[in-house]
């Protein structure tokens, strides 16, 4: 999976790229639509989309005179403050809408709008009345907006989060709202306007439904800010709505940026929108409006998702409100163009240069600053490509490379990675020099007999043959492939490109007895030792596509005692992660596929937390078994026996209706990760580290050829390399827990002599004393023995 031949690199002749910016224009003072020439203006400062509200200030009033008059109503019966369920008084029914309440309509440009939802409702309040009346209001205005064309809705967040003065109550209420609003607008996108944390508030309060109550302070203003409290909120919405796949964040900057943990937990939310408001923005030393580094740095990361999040102003940036129906033409504004407004053929035909870009001004500081920094992004990376972004978050299913036949567009994607081949090659080149350094014996005389398990469409044979040119070891090779397909192109290669120095085999490379050595009519072929064993066959997580029962299963031709496998051993490492978006895709899978939850995933992941922290002797990723070859001799004298039962008991195995022979590829692990702020988690991420080659010479002894998906450690290990992406085991009940909590990971690898399977289990402690803990969450114990691997 890499560029060039399979299709991964970047377009040529092209120049840099870089994400682009969608920036929106929202206007809380505005309570019509614009006007077709206020459209114009905005498309014409370089505005792509807008936002309209569905009601108008009349019907604000009419609402806001309704609920006022029952009030006023209970007050003088003497039962306010009574619940539905204890006053004698029916809640008062919204009228239906009016022309008079309303500029929205059904038009060409409807559908380019989004819809924001009146923000002076309160679904929140824990007043009946309310609540009750802000949920009639918001069903009565997606409908309509739902009806004219729209395709978002924007609600406005929670005023508030879980407290002791009712906010447990208030988002429950706005919950179930959201969720009766998802089932009513069935065919709409809703953004939930969420801030990213509480700041202070400063200045006057937006007038809401809750204004008109007497209490309507809730409670006192907090000393401390509760940086994940706005997250919390959002969580707990998101949970009640079951992860729908049309719920996202609008997510609202703040003034000061919060640290990075919270950056990266809102990070890994489906986030559709960024909005900026003009607290946002700070003046430079000129006096023109610009964002803070902590601004532009999270603003970039997040222009690099595959869905990439759109920024919409509020409140600030190019106003439309002064054009009006007799304006002049927005075109006499400006003189006529001419030719010298257009590049000449050779300026048209330079490469693109990105520090020469240079932002179009149009008229408006703000427009003008985003413009500028959209040019100051980072070009995409040769690992950003548009058909690698694509695989950001998305569910494949590991391969079952036994039980099937790959075919050729899979090979070709593998082989598209130059990195993983480049490591092999040196791991070839190094083990070639040192046997002809160290003068180790041969199992053919005169050469090295290399034998390549697995070869697929033969890009090991290759680096194979090129270390031997490389060195000048003269070497015998051998190609075995089980895909007969797969074969017939191995066959060709051998005739175009390698001139017939390769013996090509079509078997199973278990059931290979070795290279030939000599045969004749009376005593049938003699088969010889390999020196060098070289295979892919690592998974995502080292051992999960059976490397290691395939190598056990070839191992009795390898020499010995010098025989040498490439890889020689390798390490399967876990952390605990957030990642909604997948969460949310295999919860929608889940309809559909009864083993969504049991299958561990191979993914790209990218929009996601990793929630643990290092800690002392608690590292974020950590190692969970490891296997190494070749095993030993003493091993594979038990795997006999227990297959032929002449062992004391018949020789049964560990698992039921098991022989035991392949108990030995078994595996348990117990981890513990350190979360210091409280969090959710949806899975376990899974990766692996694999030594190719260690060295023996006493002047470099010791010294590693590896490769490693490990992310602190890809870089150093094999940079660039993207044949692997992360797997993921996942929880059918993501796991909430508490600040200062303990993850404790249990996984096993089973097998029963025909297949490999998972089994994991997760559960979240906390310390209540110096010495004690109590368990707050646990998993159920997951396991894909329904996907097993086949062996």
């Amino acid at each position: 999976m890499a560029s060039g031949q399979a299709g991964f690199g970047m377009t040529e002749g092209f120049g840099p790229q870089q994400p682009g910016f969608h920036i929106g224009k929202h206007d809380s003072a505005r309570d019509v639509p614009l006007t077709e020439l206020q459209y114009g203006h905005l498309l014409n400062q370089g505005i792509s989309f807008v936002t309209t509200p569905v009601t108008n200030g009349h019907f604000k009033s009419r609402v806001f005179k309704l609920v006022s008059d029952h009030l006023s109503l209970l007050d003088e019966s003497g039962e306010a403050g009574t619940t539905t369920v204890t006053s004698s008084r029916a809640q008062p029914i919204l009228p239906p809408l009016t022309p008079e309440d309303t500029g929205l309509f059904p038009s060409a440009a409807v559908n380019t709008y989004t819809a924001y939802i009146s923000p002076w409702i309160d679904l929140c309040s824990t007043d009946p009345i309310i609540a009750g009346i802000s949920r009639q209001v918001l069903n009565l205005e997606l409908n309509y907006a739902n009806f004219c064309g729209v395709r978002s809705i924007i609600i406005a967040g929670p005023s508030r989060d879980a407290s002791k003065d009712g906010g447990n109550q208030g988002l429950a209420q706005y919950a179930r709202a959201v969720q009766e609003a998802l089932a009513i607008g069935s065919c709409l996108s809703f953004l939930i306007h969420m801030p990213m944390y509480r700041e202070p508030a400063v200045g006057d309060q937006a007038q809401t439904l809750s204004s008109l109550k007497a209490q309507a302070a809730h409670g006192t203003q907090a000393k401390e800010i509760d940086l994940f409290g706005a997250w919390d909120s959002w969580h707990h919405v998101r949970t009640v709505c079951h992860y729908n796949l049309r719920l996202f964040v609008a997510l609202k900057l703040p003034r000061v940026m919060p640290e990075k943990d919270l950056q990266n937990r809102w990070f890994a939310e489906p986030l559709h929108y960024l909005t900026v408001g003009p607290e946002v923005f700070q003046a430079n030393k000129s006096g023109f409006p610009c964002f803070s580094k902590h601004h532009q740095e999270m603003i970039f990361c997040c222009m690099r998702l595959k869905a990439v999040p759109w920024l919409l102003l509020c409140d600030v940036g190019p106003d439309a409100s002064q054009f009006k129906a007799d304006s002049p033409s927005l075109l006499a504004q400006n003189r006529p163009m001419t030719d010298d407004d257009f590049p000449s053929l050779a300026q048209a035909h330079a490469p693109a240069n990105v520090s020469q870009r240079t932002p179009t001004h149009r008229g408006n500081a703000h427009m003008a600053y985003l413009q500028w920094l959209e040019s100051q992004q980072p070009p995409f990376a040769a690992l950003e490509s548009s058909t690698l972004t694509s695989f950001q978050d998305w569910l494949q299913s590991p391969l079952q490379p036994l039980s099937d036949n790959l075919e050729s567009a899979t090979y070709e994607v593998f082989e598209g990675d130059p990195v993983k081949y480049d490591r092999y090659e040196a791991a070839a080149v190094e083990a070639l020099h040192e046997w002809k350094e160290l003068g180790m014996p041969t199992s053919k005389k005169g050469v090295v007999v290399i034998a390549v398990a697995g070869s697929g469409r033969g890009p090991l044979v290759t680096r194979a043959l090129k270390a031997a040119e490389l060195t000048g070891v003269p070497v015998e090779v051998w190609a075995l492939e089980k895909n007969p397909n797969a074969y017939v192109y191995l066959l060709r290669q051998n005739q175009t490109i390698w001139g017939g120095r390769v013996n090509v085999v079509k078997t199973d490379m278990r059931a290979w007895k070795g290279p030939v050595v000599s045969e004749t009519a009376e005593t049938g072929p003699v088969y010889g030792r390999v020196d060098i064993l070289i295979s892919e066959l690592l998974g995502s997580f080292g051992d999960n596509e059976l490397s290691p029962e395939c190598l056990d299963g070839i191992q009795h031709v390898m020499a010995k005692p010098h025989g040498i496998s490439i890889p020689s051993s390798y390490t399967a490492h876990l952390s605990p992660i957030s990642t909604p978006k997948v969460h949310a895709d295999i919860l929608a899978r889940s309809a559909t596929e009864d083993t969504a939850f049991d299958t561990p995933w191979v993914v790209r992941l990218y929009a996601l937390d990793f929630v643990c922290q290092r800690a002392p002797d608690h590292p974020r990723f950590q190692q969970a078994w490891e296997f190494s070859h070749p095993i030993p001799e003493s091993s594979l004298d038990v795997v006999r026996a227990r297959r032929s039962g002449g062992v004391v008991g018949g020789g049964g195995g560990s698992m039921a209706g098991a022989a035991g022979a392949n108990d030995h590829n078994s595996r348990y692990c117990h981890l513990t990760f350190v979360c210091r702020t409280r969090g959710v988690i949806h899975g376990l991420a899974g990766y692996f580290e694999s030594t190719l080659y260690e060295s023996k010479l006493e002047d470099n002894e010791g010294e590693k050829i590896e490769i490693s998906t490990h992310p602190e450690r890809i870089d150093r290990k094999s940079k660039d390399m993207i044949s692997w992406f992360p797997i993921f085991f996942p929880l059918q009940k993501p796991i909430t827990f508490p600040a200062d909590t303990e993850l404790e990971v249990s996984m096993w690898r089973q097998t029963d002599d025909a297949k490999v399977w998972y089994e994991w289990l997760v559960e979240a402690w906390t310390w209540v004393g110096p010495s004690s803990r109590i368990k707050v969450a646990s998993s159920d114990l997951c396991s894909s023995r329904k996907v097993a691997c086949l062996m």
